[in-house]
């Protein structure tokens, strides 16, 4: 399911970029529009990542970008694959480590703080967008904070309702 995500969310960020371009989040920063679905694939990664492998996640983002290629853009394509790749690499050397030692969402958290810049400015270099500190700024926040923060508190606080809900009807049980 995580694979699916991942591939999935790398496609849809292509598309909608391609098709939108720079779009306004507000407070003067801009980000392409897509930014939001490849925040997503950075968080989905760490999710391959922990049932998968990292090959799986390499796999993942060779597939996004073929079927990228097909349906957004050639140089989108391109661009996407090399930002993707550029993040993973870093992501592989901060994340296990982290999650080893203070597990899953802290190691998801920290990789994609670390990562997403990279990625960020890979793909906006390449794909031919500016990089001011508009959209260095908004893609930071759309990925790290909208992308990755909220969806691991969400996941944190699903954990622990599950967590909660299992020891009680255990002991009610």
């Amino acid at each position: 399911m995580a694979l699916v995500a991942y591939v999935a969310a790398v496609v849809l960020a292509n598309i909608v970029t391609e098709r939108l371009g720079l779009v306004s989040v507000g407070f003067g920063l801009l980000v392409t529009a897509g930014t939001y679905a490849a925040g997503f694939a950075l968080l989905a990664r760490d999710f391959v990542h922990r049932f998968g492998s990292r090959g799986w996640a390499i796999a993942a983002i060779a597939l996004g970008g073929a079927i990228s290629w097909a349906l957004s853009s050639p140089a989108l394509a391109v661009a996407s694959t090399v930002a993707f790749v550029s993040a993973e690499l870093v992501d592989l050397v901060v994340y296990e480590p982290i999650r080893r030692a203070k597990g899953f969402i802290q190691g998801a958290l920290v990789s994609n703080i670390v990562s997403a810049p990279i990625d960020t400015f890979v793909f906006l270099s390449l794909a031919g967008f500016p990089l001011t500190l508009e959209t260095v700024g908004g893609q930071f926040i759309g990925k790290v904070l909208w992308a990755t923060a909220i969806p691991l508190s969400l996941y944190w606080l699903g954990r622990r309702w599950l967590t909660s809900r299992r020891s009680r009807d255990q002991t009610t049980g």
